[in-house]
């Protein structure tokens, strides 16, 4: 039997504050979804100025690297390279702004992001996984 992390409401608090304090201070209006390890959504916060799509593709591309154990940015090179059937696999968005969280090498859930250029998103994911 394993036995791993799980997210709790405080570190999913820290997460979303540092997430968001990378935003602000870049003056990027984005949504910022954290969800578990199932990809299953524990928080949701859409800056003012957010187009309300991005709290829906946010919370994608957090499902995605949950469930696929990896950043988001993996399937969109895998799309761009050449392997378009990856554009038509469920539960999974090629789009880079979705980071994984990881425990002593367990994911444990994952941050995504949307709003602004690709590796803006991620910039901002990658500020609040590092908190943990």
């Amino acid at each position: 039997m394993y036995s791993k992390a799980v997210l709790t409401q405080q570190e999913v608090s820290r997460i979303l504050a540092a997430a968001r304090a990378e935003a602000e201070r870049n003056q990027w209006a984005v949504a910022i979804a954290v969800v578990d390890d199932g990809g299953h959504p524990l928080a949701l916060e859409r800056l003012d100025g957010c187009a309300p799509i991005g709290a829906y593709i946010a919370t994608e591309k957090a499902r995605t690297a949950a469930l696929g154990r990896r950043e988001s940015k993996g399937y969109e090179e895998m799309v761009n390279g050449g392997r378009s059937a990856f554009l038509s696999a469920p539960l999974l968005t090629s789009l880079e702004g979705g980071v994984p969280i990881r425990v002593d090498g367990q994911v444990i859930g994952a941050v995504g992001v949307s709003g602004v250029k690709a590796e803006q998103d991620a910039q901002v994911a990658k500020a609040g996984t590092a908190v943990l």
